[in-house]
């Protein structure tokens, strides 16, 4: 490498070591921060920049081993070590049982006797044959540890290095000191490594430049205050500038795109006038689906559909009169005027535990509360089974929302449904067809055309059928929506994949440009 090359690109930290030093010289860290009174961070940059350059070679490592005290020696150090609290107790109270210790001296069970397994090892104490132990005679197995926990209290960084130890020390801090899990030890182990380096023979060359083109490291880098003001700046010398180097990228902070955009979701129905409503994660049977009129056999209940919780499996109870007005209704219709699925309701399936794999089932708790006339919705994350690709998700969103009144009617749900689907999303092709949900009656799904993903579902519709709503105590028409939020985030965001809602591409989500 040309040496008037490195010399326009040397930093003035590394310009200082070069003039400082020879070939041939240890250095570390610690003799760059004590000779060139280098702040913590600076030494190790310099070397990395150097060693970039070839100006230094790493010569050797060498290990060291320190003991920092931890919160719970700094209080041993002030207010004794178990072993002296002991010891203290028994010569002012005379002899004690291990639990009246414990009492008197509020310390932990385990930790007298760990305590007491050393004194009495050391001669310090004795257990007569009641049971009770009495003190003998002080020991330096009682001594030695406070004093060095003391000793480690008294400095300013509570950190002993090894080498500073006696051999007898370093056999009492064994004892005192963990490496992991120190929150129950007077001191935790820290290992650190010092890197060695030299200069290499390029460093004398690019030395002697630097010595015929003036440069001391000493260069002034910036203008500041202080120089303005003391006026240095004007028999100073100054570092070159290259101003073809890229400034440094600034990245401003921002809410994520998705996140956005589900809180104006959040904004337009509170704007309307809906409230909003939310629910466990975990939920059982009955709300998941038997509130919802779905018989215990249907084809969704199986285990290939839904995620149950493994550890309990089922919840303690479910709440009455809503038991029993759903099981009536499953079996023979109840009051409802229909005949019901005509089966026995299996009280006890009833409470298995799941995770929700709907939203609609925020609105069958809802139904049970609501008022009348009212508008609710909420924005459920909901587990379902399935393959993943550009328009599934095995957990995604859901916009669920219920509108109950006597006026409402068939021609207000498609009204909603319109502005989900280009309001919200932004579509410019809408369809309904007809569906079928066991909960609702009509049934009306929407469909919107993605501009590279073609035609799909954004979500079913319908009005409660009486067998789900008059069970909840709800005797007006109910209007009800399950909306793949996720699906409208794909046209509002101008994405191609539902995958890329959640994408840990940083980059991609910083220069996404969403419009909410």
């Amino acid at each position: 490498m040309d040496v008037q090359s490195i010399i326009k690109n040397l930093h003035p930290l590394e310009v200082r070591v070069l003039r400082a030093f020879k070939p041939g010289d240890e250095l570390s860290a610690e003799i760059l921060e004590k000779d060139l009174q280098y702040k913590p961070g600076h030494a190790n940059q310099a070397f990395s920049w150097l060693g970039g350059k070839e100006l230094v070679s790493e010569v050797r490592r060498q290990a060291h081993t320190f003991f920092e005290i931890t919160e719970l020696g700094r209080q041993m150090a002030s207010s004794g070590t178990p072993e002296e609290r002991i010891v203290s107790l028994l010569k002012e109270k005379g002899a004690q049982t291990l639990p009246e210790i414990a009492t008197a001296t509020g310390l932990e069970n385990k930790d007298v006797g760990s305590a007491f397994g050393k004194l009495s090892k050391s001669g310090a104490i004795a257990m007569d044959d009641s049971k009770k132990a009495s003190f003998v005679k002080e020991t330096a197995e009682i001594s030695a540890p406070a004093a060095l926990i003391r000793k480690a209290a008294a400095i300013d960084t509570g950190i002993i290095d090894q080498t500073d130890l006696t051999p007898k020390e370093s056999e009492i801090m064994g004892t005192l000191a963990k490496k992991r899990g120190a929150s129950d030890a007077a001191f935790r182990f820290i290992e650190r490594e010092t890197v060695f380096y030299s200069l290499t023979p390029l460093a004398s060359e690019v030395k002697k430049a630097l010595d015929a083109a003036g440069i001391t490291g000493e260069e002034i880098g910036s203008i500041t205050p202080s120089l303005l003001k003391s006026g240095a700046w004007k028999t100073g010398s100054f570092r070159g500038y290259n101003i073809a180097v890229p400034p440094a990228r600034i990245i401003p902070g921002r809410t994520n795109p998705y996140v956005s955009f589900l809180e104006s979701v959040k904004d337009k129905l509170c704007s309307l006038g809906f409230e909003e409503f939310d629910g466990p994660l975990v939920e059982t049977e009955f709300w998941n689906s038997d509130a919802l009129f779905m018989p215990q056999f249907h084809a969704a209940r199986d285990i290939h559909d839904a995620y149950y919780i493994k550890e309990p499996t089922l919840a303690k109870s479910i709440e009455e009169p809503f038991l029993s007005n759903v099981a009536a209704t499953h079996e023979t219709g109840g009051d409802t005027g229909s005949r019901g699925w005509n089966y026995s309701f299996d009280r006890e399936f009833t409470r298995r535990l799941l995770l929700r794999s709907q939203g609609t089932v925020l609105s069958a708790h809802q139904l049970a509360t609501a008022k009348v006339p009212g508008k609710y919705f909420g924005i459920a994350r909901c587990f379902r089974y399935d393959k993943v690709d550009a328009t599934h998700l095995s957990d995604f969103y859901q916009t669920e929302g219920i509108v109950l009144g006597d006026e409402v009617n068939l021609k207000t749900l498609l009204g909603f449904l319109e502005m989900f689907a280009v309001e919200i999303a932004g579509a410019t092709d809408v369809k309904y067809v007809p569906g079928y949900f066991p909960f609702t009656e009509p049934s009306i799904e929407v469909h919107i055309k993605h501009p590279v993903l073609g035609w799909f579902e954004l979500g079913g519709s319908g009005i409660f059928r009486p067998e789900v709503t008059r069970a909840m105590g709800v005797d007006v028409p109910v209007l009800a929506w399950g909306i793949g939020i996720d699906r409208m985030a794909l046209m509002a965001l101008g994405l191609n994949d539902l995958r890329e809602l959640f994408s840990n591409d940083i980059e991609g989500v910083r220069l996404r440009k969403a419009k909410y």
